[in-house]
């Protein structure tokens, strides 16, 4: 069986597992207070060209995007984003389990723009019975959305505008980060990206980690930035996700950044996915998102879906009539080329 269903199957990059294995016997301080977790911080500092950024190491994405947005909200806030988006429809209502609802926009590619949140702010302030319902208190996007889009410099410069405007923060979720940035789409840089949000995360558990995201605040983003991050540590606590040996999550970010590495990995990702869509393409199958990352979405007879099963791994998404189903290809780091020339051969 070849697997395409996400991009966090295999373990890690050679290069992180040679890294934890040579520091292994390494005593060190808990609690990402070691020198691998500060090495890591400068090194992350320095490619978003952020001198003054906070930078945390948490285990995994849902456990991010709860604990940032939860230690953000006032209690009876709420946060915008997709329709589609990670915590609205795959986190289990993990940030409405902090007692914080999220407020969907409607979308049709996983993108929100700047007017739709500008109408929903203005929509709130207006109501003459807002104290009866939850106050928007901050937008949550994804880079890249959940069906493989990206926003582009000027939508993010936008949204950020908008956001800093009506007083609230901008969150980006990076899950995907590397894979957007060397998106051929793309035309925004990290320290572009990271310049624009007040927080946002760098994913390592979907990029060649074995596990962790790094949560980086920016501090001059805006006028509410400075206190975003203060005490934030308690809350990692509290919602579980200070790591005893954290030096753990230290050493891969320091790996991902010493050289490139996290960049040159993700490259290698979209590469191949560009060859998956060839392949369908090429046969004539329609897509359900122009989608330039490394997902792919191409819509198929439910007859060759059944067929493809029997030799790989991959998600049916959306279905979209009586006869066929959107499915969903992801290629990784690690997708190697016997991989894709398997499935091209196959079609």
């Amino acid at each position: 069986m070849i697997r395409f269903d996400s991009d966090y199957l295999e373990g890690c990059l050679p290069e992180i597992l040679a890294a934890l294995q040579e520091s292994n016997l390494e005593q060190t301080p808990g609690y990402g207070e070691d020198a691998h977790c500060d090495n890591a911080r400068s090194l992350i500092r320095r490619a978003c060209g952020l001198e003054n950024a906070d930078v945390h190491f948490l285990v995994g994405g849902t456990q991010a995007n709860a604990t940032i947005i939860s230690s953000i909200l006032r209690p009876y806030q709420g946060v915008l984003c997709a329709e589609s988006g990670h915590i609205n429809i795959h986190e289990t209502g993990a940030v409405e389990h902090t007692g914080h609802k999220v407020l969907a926009l409607p979308s049709a590619d996983g993108k929100i723009s700047a007017r739709q949140i500008a109408d929903a702010i203005q929509a709130h302030r207006e109501d003459f019975s807002r104290e009866h319902m939850v106050q928007p208190g901050m937008v949550y996007i994804s880079f890249p959305t959940e069906k493989g889009t990206i926003y582009s410099l000027r939508e993010l410069q936008a949204i950020s505008g908008t956001c800093h405007k009506a007083g609230i923060p901008l969150f980006v979720d990076g899950a995907r980060l590397g894979y957007g940035l060397c998106s051929p789409a793309c035309d925004l840089t990290l320290p572009q990206l990271a310049a624009l949000a007040d927080v946002f995360y760098i994913g390592g558990t979907k990029q060649g980690a074995l596990l962790g995201e790094a949560v980086v605040f920016n501090p001059d983003a805006s006028a509410v930035a400075p206190t975003l991050s203060r005490d934030f540590r308690y809350n990692i606590k509290q919602n579980g996700g200070m790591l005893a040996k954290g030096r753990l999550l230290g050493i891969q970010f320091e790996t991902l950044f010493r050289d490139g590495l996290y960049l040159r990995a993700a490259s290698h990702a979209i590469r191949q996915a560009r060859r998956v869509r060839d392949a369908f393409a090429a046969k004539g199958y329609a897509f359900l998102a122009d989608s330039p990352t490394n997902q792919q979405f191409p819509i198929l007879p439910d007859t060759l879906i059944e067929r493809l099963r029997r030799d790989f791994g991959f998600e049916a998404w959306q279905k979209m009539d009586a006869e066929h189903t959107a499915v969903r290809f992801v290629t990784s780091w690690a997708t190697t080329d016997a991989a894709v020339d398997a499935l091209i051969a196959a079609l």
